[in-house]
């Protein structure tokens, strides 16, 4: 089930404080995950910008609204509880959809419901909204990596997957473990990275850049196969900026297991090259800092 976002929370949240007890945070995830029929993926799945879970964030959101709504207290830090403006919203007849759309810091109680203000909130967290944006900044960088390299010439694309591929890890502690082959009558192998000292494990590769509207073929991936079956070599890595047909991924994908072989496609080059920082500069570092529970918790609350 999709999660749910913080304001179709806060509902369900109140009504978990109904009974009066005060709870942590992390107590609430498991009522509020039953209710929301959630799997235990959807529970521990992370921001992709790895700034945390993203239904723990979004409970911590719901409940920081009812607080500066004061319609909780926190009689000690991380620690919730209803109060009676609380109660008074739950016995509104339209209290779900009220908390759905409410955003209203009270300067004072409700003396009654009527005394309730409506307004109307976006429905994502400054930490999603935040992470939205980091992921759409990375998408606009990605498209500028592959719009670079199609500017390159198809020899600088083969230097510049070996070189990927070896920031990456493979070739290990190996010196110029990776080669780009010559030009012309290379058997169809356009790089080979040695992964020991001595050359005996080896994995070769394919490049091919392609304008982006590009497919390559099954036909392409098997003419791959049989030229690293020539070279006697069981691993093998294709990639091209742009994209596979659907038989070339079932071909790879059905090979049998004495041949592994990984496609790359522009995007997920264009990622590798961003997050291995081939050819990147970092332009700006953003810290989102969290209490030192560890550190509060030393301390005596009053």
């Amino acid at each position: 089930m999709t999660i749910p976002k913080h304001n179709e929370i806060r509902f369900v949240a109140l009504k978990t404080l109904l009974d009066g007890e005060a709870k942590k945070l992390k107590e609430l995830v498991k009522p509020m995950a039953l209710h929301f029929k959630l799997s235990d993926d959807d529970v521990e799945k992370m921001y992709e910008s790895g700034n945390g879970p993203v239904f723990l964030d979004r409970i911590s959101w719901a409940m920081s609204f009812l607080s500066l709504a004061e319609y909780i207290d926190k009689p000690r830090r991380g620690v919730y509880q209803i109060n009676d403006a609380g109660r008074l919203v739950l016995e509104r007849e339209d209290a779900q959809m009220f908390l759905y759309k409410a955003n209203t810091k009270r300067k004072s109680k409700p003396k009654d419901i009527d005394d309730i203000t409506d307004l109307q909130d976006t429905d994502k967290t400054p930490l999603q909204l935040f992470s939205e944006s980091f992921d759409e900044i990375k998408k606009s960088i990605y498209d500028e990596i592959l719009e670079t390299v199609l500017r390159k010439s198809p020899r600088d694309f083969e230097h510049l997957v070996v070189s990927l591929l070896e920031r990456m890890g493979y070739g290990g502690q190996v010196k110029n473990a990776g080669q780009v082959t010559q030009a012309s009558n290379d058997g169809g192998i356009d790089g080979i990275i040695k992964e020991d000292l001595l050359g005996l494990g080896r994995i070769h590769i394919q490049a091919k850049r392609y304008g982006i509207g590009n497919t390559v073929g099954r036909d392409e991936i098997q003419k791959f196969v049989g030229a690293l079956a020539v070279a006697q070599s069981n691993k093998g890595v294709f990639i091209t900026t742009s994209s596979y047909s659907k038989g070339a991924h079932e071909y790879a994908n059905n090979l049998n297991g004495t041949t592994a072989l990984v496609l790359i496609d522009g995007q997920q080059l264009a990622r590798y090259i961003y997050d291995f920082n081939l050819g990147m500069q970092i332009e700006k570092v953003i810290e989102i800092k969290k209490l030192d529970s560890e550190f509060w918790d030393l301390m005596q609350d009053a």
